[in-house]
């Protein structure tokens, strides 16, 4: 499965099933390039039925399948990769779980933390908040040229979010971001489909 951090799509807990699949198979075939299982409100058992769901979907259109957190699912639904946060599993005890397959993201927003997960064996980290968020309660907005110092100081592929919208992404896109994630814009969106193909089209100018 090819590892493309483009266009990364972080899923809504609020979503019924049969809407979240629509909505990334939409936001797919409109230029996603990676999904992530995000879903704080379900119970295990209805998370690892999106999971499942989810993981027949992405890899019909070959699109990588990301869960967060629960390294227990992402391992039962074979999924391509787990994303934890600075107060999940330390990512040593991930790294040991998993296969070296799988791919291991860290969410980051400091220079320390960001090397930190480099140094541990992250393939990629997610840096944020960019910008004011609402689908994250307790985001804060990174300080302005903390994106940049970050990209500076490690050698990862550094993935932007927080509030990014077609609207903002430009001011993004002047930075070597490697790409974008977002969670609102798309899955809020009336036509997930002409969001993503928008955003896609700016990620490619």
């Amino acid at each position: 499965m090819k590892r493309d951090y483009t266009l990364y799509l972080v899923t809504e807990g609020t979503l019924p099933i049969e809407r979240l699949l629509a909505v990334v198979e939409e936001a797919i075939k409109g230029g996603v390039t990676m999904v992530q299982l995000r879903d704080k409100e379900s119970s295990g058992e209805e998370f690892f039925g999106k999971a499942v769901k989810l993981r027949e979907l992405t890899r019909r259109y070959e699109i990588p399948l990301i869960i967060n957190d629960r390294v227990d699912v992402a391992l039962a639904t074979d999924a391509d990769g787990v994303h934890i946060g600075q107060s999940d599993l330390p990512l040593s005890e991930v790294r040991r779980l998993v296969p070296p397959s799988m791919i291991v993201g860290v969410s980051t927003s400091t220079v320390e933390q960001a090397l930190a997960a480099e140094h541990g064996g992250a393939d990629y980290i997610g840096v944020g908040a960019v910008f004011p968020t609402q689908s994250k309660k307790n985001a804060k907005v990174l300080a302005p040229g903390k994106l940049e110092s970050i990209i500076e100081k490690v050698s990862l592929p550094v993935i932007a979010i927080g509030g990014i919208t077609n609207e903002n992404i430009d001011a993004v896109l002047t930075l070597d971001v490697t790409g974008v994630a977002v969670v609102s814009v798309i899955n809020k969106a009336e036509d997930p489909y002409m969001v993503a193909k928008s955003l896609r089209s700016a990620l490619e100018r």
